[in-house]
Formats: structure tokens, C-alpha cells, sequence
């Protein structure tokens, strides 16, 4: 036998957004499972934006990864309707359609019976007379003041999307273990349903908090169909959350959140981010140069929040002398990252430096702290490979920061670094100049960093607590292992 047909389990991932399109915290994690999962093979149902990016692969891919499956939201667009609807819904067809409108609890089973097992166009439906008889009662219900013509466009837009991944080709394989809710959790029940196999979910963050305030900041989204919008995306979560066998996430708040979005508590569970602790373990502190050296570990996007960095630095420039911020990560956003260059220029800062991608083993020797101003996060790998290296850390209270900074019940190791609430400028400010000034404090912080991730956050423990839920699977289902 071959390695590749040794393997164990055939694991569907489920992505959205991520790898193996994008450098990031997600997908750099999602590499390194993979490669250390190496009893299992793996194919990949990725999903992505704009099909132009069709097999724009950003990284290489294992030996046990042994199919790719591409699926494109703006496929979609480009659907032929088939002419005429000449479909009879039945009363729990026509029930179901409305629920998916109204974004209640919709029978997904007969929803896939439709799109995936009678191939019914989505185009077709929503150009059909059956819909527009649906959409007229869903707004004389609910949105009797709202312009129909808003409902009607937006109510296109939020359907298509989930008519089109329904209709899709379902990769076979043993478990479907999607890497957040939304739209791969939408594929992963798909994949569920259609081979009677089982569904796992991991979420990094909570993908719904984070669409959510998307759309409360959303410029595209009509205001008065926000609240529908977000409503959607609950749908998509609440979807998976019911059929899922297993769902982790990375702390234990994270998992309360799920459970009061109507995710049942016995099939949670937590499961720590890791890091290779050997690899920045050994990494020297910098060696003072009478400049005191901040990095940033981050993608060049708005959910980063650089502007509210770049501002905050401006500030600590202000009050400390020979500070540099050195902000190192690619670019996911190109307008916005065209808008942090400029309010460089504006504010006229000299000591911000945009590094690109690095190797971040090698740049740490340059760095005394480090600093992650996101308004969203899980349990961020940036934060905990500084820790790895020594390097204290300045954060805002995001996802799992505050217990990484702090450390959680029964972690005696003591504060690695500072906390401040989201978008807070000068909190930042205020932080990062405790740290700078103050070599002593930045020492003790940065040992006490690293204590907390030898001890709690390592790769292999992580890897060890996957296993177990796969192995989980295999005895559900009675399999031996080979």
C-alpha cells in the first residue's frame, strides 16, 4: 500500500475566505494541521470570492491533501436561469422557502432535496412567479413600510448565494469538518446530508459576531434590512450548530457564546490554539540600541484595525523618543491598506515601517514587543508566538486576549503584557509607553509569556486534542483503525 492509501480517515475541510488563497492567522494554522495530521487524508472544499482566483494557490500543499474542490460565490452571478419554473411545490417546500426567507429555521433536508437532488436553477426560482407570491407575503408580514423594490433586491442577494452552494458537486469523504460556520458550514451540512457522514465545526472566532459587525458598519447593506442581514447569517450558524457531532472552539468564553446561540453544550468542546514553542523558543531578545522596536503581526485589513494603530503610535511618538513600529504582514484589503499608507503620509510619521510578508522567526530578533489592535479575534497566533519568543504584548480586549495576557483560572504565571478596549487610541498609547519605558517590566512580562505557553499552548497538544474527536468519530461509526 501507498502512504496516501493508508491513511485512516478521508477528512473534508470546509474553508471560506482563506486558505490556501490568503497568507493569514487561519490559514498559517490550517497549514501546519495538515502537515502534522499526517495518518489522515484530507480534501479541501474551499470556498472563494471571485472565480478569477481559480487555482491561485498560495501555499503548497501536503502530500495527504489529495483533492481540491473550488467552489465561487460570484459563480453564482453568471447562472442561465432554464426558462419557466415548471416545478409544483409542495406545502413543506413552499414552508421551508419561506422560513429560508424570513431567516427562521427552515427544513434544510428539504431544501438540499431541492437544490442538490432535483437540480431545481436557482435563477429560475427567483425570476418565478412562486417566489415573487412568497417574498409579497414575507413583506406584507414583516416589512409592511419597507419599499419592495429594497426587499425584493435584497432578498436576491442574500438567496443566490445559498441556492448556488446547494446545487453544488459534493466531494465524498469519511467526516465534513468545516472552519467556520456562514457558508461552509451551509457546504458541510451539504456534504453531511448527501453521504449520510458525519459533521464537525472548529470556529476560530465567532463567525456570525464578526459578520455581524460588518454589516452595523456596512455601507452596501440597506439600513433598513440590516437586522435581516444578520439575522441570515444566525440562520447559517444555527444550521450547523444543530447538525454538527462535535463543535470546538478556542476558549471557554467563545464556547458560551455558542451555547447561547443555541448550540447544544454536551457536544462542545474547547481546544487551545498551539504553536511550535521549539521554534521561537531559543529566539535572543534584542540587545538594547537606544530604540525601543514594536511589531506587529497582522494582515493589512479593517478588522485589523490599523488606522487605530497608526494613530496610537503617532500619540506614543509624541511622548517617547526612538520608538519604531515595524507592521509586517501582507495585504488582504488593497483599498484599505492605500488608506493607512496615506494617513502615514498625513500625519507625517517617519518611523512606521511596512515590512510585507517576513520571516517572522528572523525578524523577531529586531523586536522588544508587539502589539495587535483587531476589533475581532479568536485566540490570535501572533500573540502567542510573541509569548514564545519573550515579547510581552499590547492588545485590545478581543476574543481570548485578555485570559492570554492575564492567564485563566488556576495560571499563576502573572501579566505578560496590557489590554485596552477596542478602537481606544490612546489606551493603546498609554500601554505601549509602559512598556517602553521600562526594559525590567518588558523582561519579567516576556518570561512570564513564555512560561504560559510551554505550559498551555503547545502544537502537539493541540494536534493530540484534534485526534481525539476524529477518534471520536471513528468509534460512533464503528470503524477499525488500520
Amino acid at each position: 500500500m501507498s502512504e496516501i492509501e493508508e491513511k485512516t480517515v478521508k477528512i473534508c475541510l470546509i474553508l471560506e475566505g482563506c486558505y490556501p488563497y490568503v497568507f493569514g492567522g487561519v490559514s498559517t494554522w490550517m497549514h501546519q494541521y495538515i502537515n502534522k495530521m499526517k495518518e489522515h487524508e484530507f480534501v479541501l472544499w474551499v470556498i472563494g470570492a471571485k472565480a478569477e482566483n481559480r487555482g491561485k494557490f498560495v501555499y503548497e500543499f501536503p502530500e495527504n491533501v489529495t483533492e481540491v474542490h473550488e467552489v465561487f460565490l460570484d459563480d453564482a452571478l453568471r447562472m442561465k436561469d432554464t426558462g419557466r419554473l415548471r416545478h409544483l411545490f409542495s406545502d413543506e417546500e413552499t414552508q421551508s422557502l419561506r422560513e429560508l426567507m424570513l431567516c427562521g429555521r427552515p427544513d434544510w433536508e428539504v431544501l438540499f432535496r431541492l437544490y442538490h437532488d432535483k437540480h431545481m436553477n436557482p435563477m429560475s426560482f427567483l425570476k418565478s412567479e412562486e417566489f415573487l407570491q412568497i417574498l409579497i407575503e414575507c413583506c406584507e408580514e414583516h416589512y409592511p413600510y419597507i419599499a419592495f423594490a429594497d426587499a425584493f433586491h435584497t432578498m436576491r442577494s442574500m438567496l443566490l448565494p445559498v441556492l448556488y452552494l446547494m446545487g453544488t458537486e459534493v466531494p465524498k469523504a469519511d467526516v465534513y469538518h468545516a472552519i467556520c460556520t456562514g457558508y461552509g458550514g451551509l457546504l458541510a451540512c451539504l456534504g453531511g446530508y448527501v453521504n449520510k457522514k458525519d459533521v464537525l465545526l472548529t470556529e476560530h472566532g465567532i463567525y456570525t459576531r464578526e459578520r455581524e459587525e460588518e454589516i452595523i458598519r456596512a455601507k452596501w447593506v440597506v439600513p433598513s434590512f440590516k437586522k435581516q442581514w444578520i439575522s441570515f447569517f444566525y440562520m447559517l450558524s444555527d444550521m450547523i450548530y444543530q447538525r454538527a457531532f462535535r463543535v470546538t472552539s478556542l476558549f471557554t468564553n467563545a464556547m458560551h457564546t455558542q451555547v447561547s446561540m443555541g448550540c447544544d453544550k454536551d457536544k462542545c468542546r474547547v481546544i487551545s490554539n498551539g504553536i511550535d514553542y521549539d521554534r521561537l523558543s531559543g529566539i535572543p531578545l534584542k540587545e538594547p540600541d537606544g530604540w525601543i522596536d514594536i511589531g506587529a503581526v497582522v494582515r493589512l485589513a479593517p478588522i485589523k484595525d490599523i488606522k487605530t494603530m497608526i494613530y496610537a503610535f503617532f500619540e506614543l511618538s509624541a511622548r517617547v523618543q526612538n520608538v519604531r513600529l515595524h507592521i509586517m504582514g501582507g495585504v488582504d484589503d488593497e483599498e484599505y491598506a492605500e488608506e493607512c499608507y496615506a494617513l502615514v503620509d498625513q500625519l507625517k510619521i517617519k518611523n512606521i515601517i511596512f515590512t510585507g510578508r517576513v520571516d517572522i522567526v528572523k525578524y523577531m530578533e529586531k523586536l522588544d514587543f508587539t502589539i495587535l489592535t483587531s476589533i475581532s479575534e479568536g485566540q490570535p497566533l501572533s500573540v502567542l508566538e510573541s509569548f514564545a519568543a519573550r515579547r510581552p504584548c499590547v492588545t485590545t480586549d478581543v476574543g481570548c486576549c485578555r485570559e492570554l495576557l492575564e492567564g485563566s483560572e488556576g495560571d499563576s504565571f502573572g501579566r505578560a503584557g496590557y489590554y485596552v478596549a477596542p478602537m481606544y487610541r490612546e489606551g493603546l498609547a498609554d500601554a505601549m509607553e509602559k512598556l517602553c519605558v521600562s526594559e525590567p517590566r518588558r523582561r519579567r512580562m516576556g518570561e512570564n509569556a513564555q512560561n504560559r505557553v510551554k505550559t498551555y499552548y503547545k502544537h502537539e497538544d493541540m494536534m493530540e486534542n484534534y485526534r481525539k474527536v476524529y477518534r471520536e468519530v471513528e468509534e460512533k461509526n464503528g470503524w477499525n483503525r488500520i
